[in-house]
């Protein structure tokens, strides 16, 4: 295992993280003796692994059901000055309830304290006042600090890049949980504001939300050769040194192995990665046109200022990946969560584009007069059965 400097926190944070959102038994509470014992033996076999490989690092969250309470039964007979933990706790408007929630963590996990603690979903201006408000969420965290039940303090965010940047500006933050990635890299100012801020930066779902990369298709498989996709976006990402450590979402013991790949080429990043870069790019523009994949992004509005609340910039992206790389498991599951995914993946589908009228907020785009026909195209290829996000779940 390789390991950064995870920021001011100082840590040495291993390159690779184990999250905790897909070996548990239950999206929601339930009595211990409720688990299989089979999911358990599964759920420890794969911390155990972790560990071996020198993976110190394990994130969860409250959100994520059953699982605080089931690593609570292994986490005590670990070393633990050499185990680095994380659970993250919704910003309420209530700040007792922020409190009573991350007590819940705490008792769930066995533990006496956690060495991270993130504000979980600081994704729009409601959830960042509640952080920051006058006796809010984050002074609750700094308070739980000064007690000694927490070692360093961030947030998690799948929101705008601009609230990001703002969270960070405030120096508020030991580190930040974002997302980013070859598919999405939109969030890179947000990456580099916490640069300045000396700030730990962990990157979520590579694998999954980064494209769906244990399935990946073969034209991507191809277009990533002679390694998997997995292996190349890790490659990506950990090619920049402002990226400390990538999170993989374990659900056994044998998920780690083709990350593992990566550890014995990350100093020939520099003579690997051109030349798949140019292939993907060279992909695009072929398949796009180069105009199109230059400026698409230009004058494109949020969904707050889109009739419908349609999220165009995202469902743009969206027909931009399966058409350019096939990735069309990818961009239904994404879409289908439009609507569904309150404000982790906010605004709609494109419903009804043809009763709509986008001229004023396309009056900045150098395409506006094409993008309603191909948000169109983009509902009748993506749209399907309802996808909830994995917190909904049963």
């Amino acid at each position: 295992m390789q390991y950064r400097r995870f920021g001011r926190t100082e840590l040495q944070m291993p390159v690779f993280s184990c999250g905790g959102m897909r070996y548990q038994f239950k999206w929601q509470d339930v009595p211990p003796e409720d688990v299989p014992s089979d999911n358990q033996s599964n759920l420890e076999a794969t911390i155990r692994r972790a560990i071996a490989l020198g993976i110190t690092h394990i994130e969860t969250a409250r959100g994520y059901g059953s699982s605080e309470m089931q690593l609570g039964q292994i986490l005590p007979t670990l070393p633990r000055d050499k185990t680095i933990v994380q659970t993250k706790v919704e910003p309420t408007a209530d700040p007792k309830v922020f409190l009573e929630t991350f007590e819940k963590s705490l008792a769930y996990l066995n533990l006496d304290h956690v060495d991270l603690l993130g504000i979980h979903g600081l994704n729009n201006q409601a959830l960042y006042d509640n952080t920051f408000k006058s006796g809010g969420c984050l002074e609750i965290a700094q308070q739980l600090r000064a007690e000694g039940k927490v070692r360093f303090i961030g947030f998690s965010t799948h929101g705008p890049t601009d609230t990001i940047v703002k969270a960070i500006a405030t120096d508020a933050f030991d580190y930040v949980n974002l997302h980013w990635y070859y598919i999405f890299q939109n969030n890179w100012p947000a990456i580099l504001e916490a640069q300045k801020h000396d700030m730990g930066v962990f990157i979520i779902s590579p694998s999954n939300k980064g494209g769906l990369l244990y399935e990946p298709p073969q034209k991507l498989v191809d277009l990533c050769a002679p390694f998997s996709p997995m292996v190349f976006n890790d490659l990506f990402c950990l090619s920049h040194p402002e990226i400390h450590t990538l999170s993989i979402g374990a659900a056994c013991p044998s998920d780690f192995d083709e990350h593992l790949k990566v550890l014995d080429l990350l100093e020939q990043s520099d003579e690997i990665l051109p030349a798949i870069v140019a292939r993907l790019e060279a992909a695009a523009i072929a398949t796009l046109g180069e105009d199109w994949v230059k400026t698409w992004r230009q004058g494109l509005p949020s969904s707050d200022d889109t009739p419908g609340n349609i999220n165009i910039p995202s469902i743009l992206w969206l027909w931009n990946l399966a058409n350019a790389y096939d990735m069309d498991s990818y961009a239904k599951m994404r879409y289908n969560l439009l609507g569904n995914g309150g404000h982790w993946f906010a605004g709609k589908q494109a419903i009804d584009v043809d009763t709509l009228n986008f001229q004023d907020c396309l009056a900045q785009s150098p395409h506006a007069d094409k993008i309603p026909t191909l948000l169109k195209s983009a509902h009748d290829r993506f749209s399907g059965e309802v996808v909830k996000r994995l917190s909904q779940q049963d």
